[in-house]
């Protein structure tokens, strides 16, 4: 029962952050080729955005291992 809660907690943690960041970069890349000039400004915000999901996956992570080996 435990392994069936840490490969849940990973798996539907994984989830999220992989569907955010695929539409982030997608929204990014599509704004960036409509304005080209402010890839700059884009490029920050979508890379800072693309660090705060991929935090949430290692929350998943850390929460899964808590429950592996306590």
């Amino acid at each position: 029962m435990k392994d069936l809660a840490v490969g849940l907690a990973m798996g539907l943690g994984a989830i999220g952050p992989g569907i955010g960041i695929g539409l982030l970069v997608a929204q990014g890349l599509a704004a960036i080729g409509r304005n080209p000039e402010a890839t700059s400004k884009i490029q920050t915000n979508m890379i800072l955005g693309m660090a705060f999901a991929e935090a949430v996956a290692i929350y998943a992570l850390v929460v899964a291992l808590i429950l592996k080996f306590v």
